[in-house]
């Protein structure tokens, strides 16, 4: 038996890099899942290759009605929806004083004004399900602690944090609303230089690794690999988290912890 058997749920920015991975692991659980995404080509691609557990539809989180047909999509194609991954999410490096105000709304509108659509459009449904429904925000390490340059994207996801308690207040009793906090990730928005729209490979054992090297000092030294997120996202979905609700897992390599000096 897999741990989310029976489960139907949509996870967003599923297109590629922690999404995909993600709805890879859900559907190898039992799950069947909504792929939500920008980026059609790759995101048909990926339901198709997942197979029959699989759909894929056209989803920019900032508009509602794109939001509506998601939802709708799961319930026409698997019966209802239980379960919702907010993934999507953008980022942006610029000083405080260089950031235009436009900038800082375009990743407001998707990390922030995103979340809410998703929570907003997905609980109803939830709810007519019937069952134990849950939602896993994506938030970040950069939502606890500072970090220069992303002012925008802290900003937000510290928002998705506040707005996880809340609805985890209103969802319950039987809807548990939870959140990740990733470090650095193995992921296209963490390479930008990756035009594939593939995730960076993991290089052999004593080979480099560039996408490591920014994260030398922290205690694991290392960068994270999609799957970690993954794992976590299973275990916040599935029933071995079933006490959980209105909290944060953070899964960063121990960067909260501090930074080694020697």
């Amino acid at each position: 038996m897999g741990k989310l058997d029976g489960r139907v749920v949509l996870i967003t920015g599923a297109a590629r890099g922690q999404g995909v991975v993600e709805a890879r692991l859900f559907v190898a659980e039992g799950a069947r899942v909504v792929l939500g995404d920008i980026l059609d080509e790759a995101g048909k691609a990926a339901a198709e290759e997942i197979g029959d557990a699989a759909r894929y539809v056209h989803l920019d989180v900032s508009n509602e009605d794109d939001w509506k047909r998601a939802v709708q999509v799961a319930v026409t194609e698997f019966g209802k929806l239980d379960g919702l991954v907010n993934n999507a999410g953008i980022l942006a490096f610029a000083p405080i004083e260089e950031m235009s105000a436009e900038e800082y709304l375009r990743i407001v509108h998707v990390n922030q004004l995103g979340t809410f659509l998703g929570m907003k459009t997905a609980l109803p449904a939830m709810r007519a399900a019937g069952g134990k429904g849950t939602i896993v925000n994506i938030a970040s390490y950069a939502g606890l602690a500072g970090m220069e340059g992303l002012v925008a994207y802290a900003s937000t996801k510290g928002a998705v944090l506040a707005m996880t308690r809340v609805a985890a207040l209103e969802a319950a009793p039987n809807i548990r609303v939870n959140a990740i906090c990733p470090g650095g990730v193995r992921t296209p928005m963490t390479n930008p230089g990756d035009i594939d729209g593939l995730t960076s490979p993991v290089p052999a054992p004593g080979e480099p690794d560039p996408a490591s090297e920014i994260f030398g000092g922290i205690p694991l030294a290392r960068i994270g690999e999609p799957d970690e997120i993954a794992t976590a996202a299973l275990y916040l979905t599935g029933g071995d988290s079933s006490y959980m609700t209105g909290t944060h897992i953070v899964v960063d390599g121990g960067w909260m912890a501090g930074v080694k000096l020697f």
